[in-house]
């Protein structure tokens, strides 16, 4: 059951522990099952407010994106993490041992699975990273984009659970963050918030409320509530999580796992300042706001903080839906969050980084994607563009002495590498350009293609061979471009990727944006 809290009872000004006795109150006298918004001065079955009542169409939306959540306290001190760590290191060392055992006693010790990886030690994991959330669980969902096929079965499959799962803070912890952002009486600058939230990640919690947005009344508004303690704690958690790590020997040398670290820390830290997302956002919104194909949502300044982001409420469904959409659609769809991808980086050097699913949101009735989080955006300088657009044209031209070069510019290479490793460097570019290459079928055909399988075949080798941790640019930047392959693959999509890519390669030469906007497939 969801109760939503209404005005004009003002529990704010009341003793926290009066509010949550009234607020129970309020869930006893409602129905079972119910979800109907009422205000906490009137009767359960009073109609006055039906018109605050969503429409059954944002409902379905809201719904579809909500996976399977659950309340659990987020560990807020350094002190209270450590123990957790501790517990999950102890854990591992028992579960560890009790797999040792069984193998001896069932026979098995030849078993070529690591022992530290037993499914009891998977589900300890999985618990913990979900539980902690923070930097825990983003250190898992980074290791599960950056560099998949070269990690044990075990940890790919900690990964891809963490991935769709994260615990939500209850509403008592929640309500804190919000006293301290918007001050005692935040309630009341609101019309209505639901309590519960319908999504849950990494740092944050997002829930629905309804705001005042002057002459057009009242309209649906996202709240994001970030978790407390998780930016305090983002240097000793990774610390505790790389101590871990190296002490299980579960990692490949060749991840530079330091690194990798490194690089987290810097993105968490952006991604904890909800000031820096929402910049971005609008800057975003400026962008596009001549591109009928997209929508990005507004931001609630008044309502917005360091640790919460208010926004308006984007009520599109899920591109998980796409299944049971048409071809064109889907084809339009991939079409356009491909072009968008590269125009990110030809033309803003401004992109957001993260390509869940969940960011990108179908409305049926504006015929719009809409665009929501811009907490992962990354900008890049101009020399870093030009620089790995050199390797990308080597790799749709098929030049094997143009991709060795473009990529010892750009730092993937030192030039001391061994031939295997230069092959393993050029067979995974030149994989990379193939949707792009005028000699490959166009529209190209994402259901079939096998780009991303190769280019993870070569990963193996790579990181075993490769004498220098790639550029940093490049964490964020492949794994966007990874994400936009699969999400076009998921989605089935027959796109012409080269007149994308030569649209957008002129449209740079001459310094202009938005030429080709009529190239874009519709729907029909």
């Amino acid at each position: 059951m969801v109760i939503i809290i209404r005005k004009p009872v003002d529990l704010t000004s009341m003793p926290i522990g009066m509010a949550r006795i009234i607020q129970t109150a309020l869930r006893i006298q409602a129905s079972p099952g119910s979800r109907r918004l009422f205000s906490a001065s009137t009767k359960p079955d009073d109609k006055s407010n039906s018109s605050t009542e969503p429409d059954e169409k944002s409902k379905s939306s809201t719904e579809d994106r909500i996976s399977p959540l659950r309340a659990s306290r987020v560990p807020s001190s350094r002190l209270g993490r450590l123990f957790h760590y501790g517990g999950l290191a102890a854990g591992i060392g028992w579960g560890t041992a009790s797999e040792a055992l069984r193998r001896t006693a069932t026979g098995h010790q030849n078993d070529s699975h690591p022992l530290a990886l037993s499914e009891a030690n998977v589900r300890r994991l999985v618990d913990k990273l979900t539980k902690m959330r923070g930097a825990a669980l983003k250190l898992g969902q980074f290791l599960a984009i950056q560099d998949a096929k070269i990690l044990p079965p075990q940890i790919e499959e900690v990964l891809v659970k963490v991935q769709c799962t994260a615990d939500y803070m209850p509403f008592d912890q929640a309500g804190t963050v919000l006293t301290q952002a918007l001050g005692n009486d935040w309630l009341q600058k609101f019309d209505s918030f639901n309590e519960v939230p319908f999504a849950a990640a990494s740092i944050g919690q997002v829930h629905a409320a309804r705001v005042a947005d002057g002459e057009k009344g009242f309209i649906k508004a996202a709240v994001k509530v970030q978790f407390p303690g998780v930016y305090e704690s983002i240097q000793s958690d990774l610390s505790y999580l790389s101590v871990l790590a190296s002490t299980t020997s579960i990692l490949p040398k060749g991840l530079f796992l330091s690194k990798s670290i490194e690089v987290l820390g810097q993105e968490l830290k952006d991604e904890c300042d909800y000031t820096r997302e929402a910049r971005y956002g609008k800057r975003m919104g400026e962008y596009l706001k001549d591109d009928p194909r997209f929508t990005v949502p507004r931001v609630f300044d008044h309502l917005s903080t360091k640790m919460v982001l208010t926004t308006e409420f984007m009520s599109g469904t899920s591109l998980r839906q796409a299944a049971k959409w048409s071809q064109a659609l889907r084809n339009k769809i991939g079409h356009d969050v491909l072009e968008l991808c590269f125009r990110e980086i030809l033309h803003f050097r401004l992109m957001q980084t993260d390509p869940n699913w969940s960011n990108f949101l179908w409305n049926e009735d504006t015929q719009q994607i809409e665009l929501i989080d811009f907490g992962a955006t990354r900008e890049y300088s101009e020399k870093f563009i030009d620089a790995y657009l050199k390797l990308l044209k080597a790799g749709i031209d098929g030049s094997r002495a143009d991709c060795i070069e473009a990529s010892i510019e750009l730092g993937y290479l030192t030039g001391n590498e061994c031939e295997t490793m230069l092959d393993a460097q050029y067979k995974s570019v030149k994989a990379l350009g193939e949707p792009f290459r005028a000699t490959s079928q166009q529209p190209y055909d994402f259901a079939q293609q096998t780009v991303t399988d190769r280019v993870r075949a070569e990963i193996p080798t790579i990181v075993r061979l490769r004498l220098t941790p790639p550029p940093i640019e490049t964490y964020s930047l492949n794994r966007k471009l990874s994400g936009m392959f699969l999400l076009c693959n998921r989605l089935g999509s027959k796109i012409d990727c080269h007149t994308i890519l030569d649209n957008l390669m002129r449209e740079k030469s001459a310094g202009s944006w938005g030429r080709h906007l009529s190239d874009a497939p519709t729907a029909s």
